[in-house]
């Protein structure tokens, strides 16, 4: 049943910007925001690959005097977000004067900068400080308006946390995923050139895409869905299973790569606004954080295996699901028809490379028993808490035959 006359709350506040090569307006854009000196985020492996010198490369370009200037470039951003990643680039922008923020990367980078902004709205020196016991939301009013021009640059098609009012930041003290939502934390505006996508493996484009297609499959099964995120996780569910196959086969297809970014940020977008009952995302934080494991390929893995454990939260919208994975179903029953879409999503798995267990993190079969507590106190769990049994299946299911 959809949420119709009960309340609800829906927002599209970043200004979106699509094309190849539109990573050519963000000085522009940047001076149409008020802003003076701008750091530059990104991490070593886009600094390799020649990523973060075709961005700062478009500084150099202006004329001088005329917009923001680059006052610094911060790369040292490591997996999750961690929160010492964080404090330290807080104290780079501090150092430089920054007032504007400039994210280039992956959804590690994309939350330390979200973590970064507000860090420095708070005067925090230490964001473990906001987030004490794991999850702060914050809502009107409480939350107010962040003023620091804030733009983000996606180079995976994945999280979508350049337009997310959700940051997950890593607390390497206590082994969790924390997170921060607030409608402000999100960035003024998002640039999606594909051509910046291009050089990214298959493999992670495939795990990537996969955190795309969870993040839209769980805003569907939502019990707090409405039409408005209906909308955007049907049509990005249609986008990423007519193009991730395209994008991980032939990574220089800027067609597909166009419509990933467009699919992973549609995902997001309806994730953020219907979120209740995430149990992908669930154990995909609470294993990424014992074992390191990223957090698309986690989602990758775990998605048939929830869906297959708990089918009632499926059911309900199993028809429209299937439908939007071009299967044709209709003639079918909802049990039967939940086999299907299950089978196409291990399908899609199968063809994009990815595994259907975590073979290259040995986990144990002892280990699983240490993931209930992991599992069970997430913050994802808040919404949708799970019993231990079922906690242990999905587990018992995700490791290794070789090692059980």
């Amino acid at each position: 049943m959809m949420l119709n006359n009960t309340y609800s709350s829906f927002m599209l506040r970043t200004a979106i910007y699509s094309g190849s090569n539109t990573r050519a307006l963000v000085p522009g854009l940047f001076q149409g925001l008020g802003a003076k000196k701008v750091v530059l985020f990104s991490d070593r492996g886009l600094e390799k690959a020649g990523i973060v010198d075709k961005v700062s490369e478009i500084f150099d370009l202006s004329q001088y005097g005329t917009g923001p200037e680059l006052a610094g470039i911060y790369l040292d951003i490591s997996q999750d977000a961690e929160s010492q990643c964080v404090n330290a680039a807080a104290r780079f922008a501090r150092e430089k004067g920054a007032d504007a923020l400039l994210a280039v990367g992956g959804g590690s980078v994309l939350d330390t900068v979200k973590g970064v902004k507000y860090s420095l709205h708070k005067g925090l020196s230490d964001i473990k400080e906001a987030i004490p016991g794991g999850l702060l939301f914050e809502s009107f009013p409480q939350a107010n308006f962040m003023s620091i021009p804030h733009i983000a640059i996606p180079t995976t098609a994945g999280t979508g946390s350049e337009v997310s009012p959700i940051a997950v930041i890593y607390n390497e003290e206590i082994k969790m995923k924390t997170n921060i939502i607030n409608p402000f934390i999100n960035a003024d505006m998002a640039i999606l050139d594909p051509d910046l996508t291009v050089k990214l493996p298959p493999f992670i484009t495939a795990f990537t895409g996969f955190d795309a297609l969870t993040h839209a499959i769980e805003a569907l099964a939502s019990p707090y869905a409405t039409h408005f995120t209906d909308a955007q996780a049907l049509h990005a569910i249609r986008l990423i299973e007519k193009n991730l196959l395209l994008a991980v086969n032939d990574g220089e297809n800027l067609d597909a790569r166009m419509a990933m970014l467009q699919a992973s940020n549609m995902g997001i977008t309806a994730f953020s606004f219907a979120l209740q009952a995430i149990p992908v995302h669930n154990f995909a934080h609470a294993y990424g954080a014992m074992f390191r494991i990223p957090h698309g390929l986690a989602n990758g893995v775990f998605l048939p295996v929830v869906m297959e454990r708990i089918p009632h939260l499926y059911l309900p919208k199993v028809m429209e699901l299937g439908e939007a994975l071009g299967i044709g179903i209709r003639h079918l029953d909802h049990e039967a028809a939940l086999e299907k879409v299950i089978e196409k999503i291990r399908l899609l798995q199968f063809k994009s490379g990815l595994p259907r267990d975590f073979s290259d993190y040995h986990i144990s079969y002892e280990n699983v028993r240490d993931t209930i507590k992991a599992v069970s106190m997430d913050p994802a769990s808040v919404f949708f808490p799970m019993p231990d049994e079922l906690i242990q299946a999905v587990g018992e299911a995700v490791v290794p035959v070789s090692v059980k």
